[in-house]
């Protein structure tokens, strides 16, 4: 049974699966789409325009899938453009003041520990983006990677990769417990590593590295690191030369 506190604010038009908790002084306008089995708390914001100067009061839409957690204050804004939208995938955790823009699209099960999202980024699966980390608008951000608190991107995160404060636009090492965590084989783990050592650790260029990966591999995560940085319009994030984490064993 959906539950919806009295002091919220839900539009006509809104839609709202099974078993949706909604808290107090939450607001969910017209435009929005709540999957099943989400919980909805104090104050979050679900569907408002979006801040763009371009936007022409469109039609436009915010999706969130089944299972989703948006705790207190989180805002969610709509595309900006006639028919987009933005999307949340299932299972996503969104932690307190957290900012999605309009047209951002998280895969499925991503969590952002008050993280601020500009417009158009994308989220792959399983990614972490801890505190206070920002990403710039249409930047990608890989599966399974993990921003630390902090962090900033303006350029792509490649898949399993993660990113420390200490520097802008800088990949530290392989998020190797998140790897396993999701269940990636001591076979997947270490494809995913020698692909992270040709791309970053091997003096060869992106077009080299990445020649390299495929004349290595013919699927698996280091095809999926190929694919993602070949469709890459905004580059990728280099390598911090003060980290070496990227070497530490795995112990399985």
């Amino acid at each position: 049974m959906t539950r919806i506190h009295p002091t919220a604010i839900i539009e006509d038009g809104a839609v709202i699966g099974d078993d949706v908790d909604v808290g107090p002084y939450a607001v969910i306008f017209r435009h929005a789409t709540i999957g099943p089995h989400c919980r909805i708390h104090t104050g979050a914001v679900i569907g408002d325009v979006p801040q763009d100067l371009a936007f022409k009061n469109v039609d436009s839409v915010v999706r969130i899938g089944a299972g989703c957690v948006i705790r207190e204050h989180v805002t969610i804004h709509r595309g900006t453009k006639e028919g987009t939208g933005t999307v949340v995938g299932d299972g996503c955790y969104l932690m307190a003041h957290s900012h999605l823009g309009h047209n951002v699209q998280l895969g499925r099960r991503v969590i952002l520990a008050n993280a601020l999202l500009a417009g158009y980024v994308e989220i792959g699966d399983l990614a972490f983006i801890s505190g206070n980390a920002c990403v710039h608008q249409f930047v990608r951000i890989g599966r399974l990677a993990m921003l630390g608190g902090l962090a900033a991107a303006t350029k792509d995160v490649p898949p399993f990769c993660t990113m420390r404060p200490t520097a802008l636009n800088a990949v530290t090492a392989l998020n190797v417990i998140g790897m396993r965590r999701a269940g990636m084989t001591p076979t997947e783990r270490a494809e995913a590593k020698e692909a992270f050592r040709l791309l970053y650790r091997a003096s060869l260029n992106v077009t080299q590295a990445l020649e390299a990966i495929r004349g290595n591999f013919q699927g698996g995560p280091a095809i999926e690191m190929c694919d993602f940085i070949a469709a890459s319009k905004r580059g990728i994030c280099r390598l911090d030369d003060s980290a070496d984490d990227d070497q530490a064993p795995d112990p399985d």
